[in-house]
């Protein structure tokens, strides 16, 4: 029996970001920023039409998901390492004796534990898959989400 799957990575699935991580030694790197590519992959049977997906539909989706990551500083709002305080105009960030106050507008506060690529390619799938409960797709057999944060350097997020 045949296994189906589309994937979509094209130069309009990308945006980009600030972050900064808690490093493997403890320390926390500098703040800095990537233009950050995504490629999605669903497997499913066959709808009505034969597809597994629309593709345009599901370019829509990753699109949205997308933007409202672009051109921002992504920052965890569930670290135990990095302090994230959100006044009405500002957010102020502590770590390490360390401290960044950036724009409240230019933040998206995540609610990840880190903005390692690995976390965000896992926040993306879930908002996609999310998108497209909501827009009475049916649930994919498995989604993967690839994050490339630089040529060659991707995190793979499977569910």
């Amino acid at each position: 029996m045949p296994v189906f799957s589309v994937r979509l990575c094209n130069d309009r699935l990308t945006y980009s970001a600030v972050h900064f991580i808690i490093l493997p030694n403890g320390t926390c790197e500098p703040a800095h920023g990537h233009n950050f590519r995504v490629a999605a992959e669903l497997s499913g049977p066959l709808d009505p039409f034969h597809c597994v997906i629309d593709f345009v539909a599901l370019e829509r989706m990753l699109q949205a998901i997308l933007a409202e990551l672009d051109h921002a500083v992504l920052l965890p709002s569930e670290s135990e390492l990095i302090h994230v305080e959100t006044h009405e105009t500002e957010v102020e960030v502590t770590s390490e004796g360390r401290r960044w106050v950036f724009p409240r507008s230019e933040c998206r506060l995540l609610p990840l534990a880190s903005t390692t690529a690995e976390r965000v390619a896992e926040l993306i799938g879930l908002k996609l898959l999310r998108d497209l409960m909501a827009a009475g797709f049916a649930h994919p057999e498995r989604l993967r989400i690839e994050l490339e944060e630089s040529p060659g350097r991707l995190a793979i997020c499977e569910f």
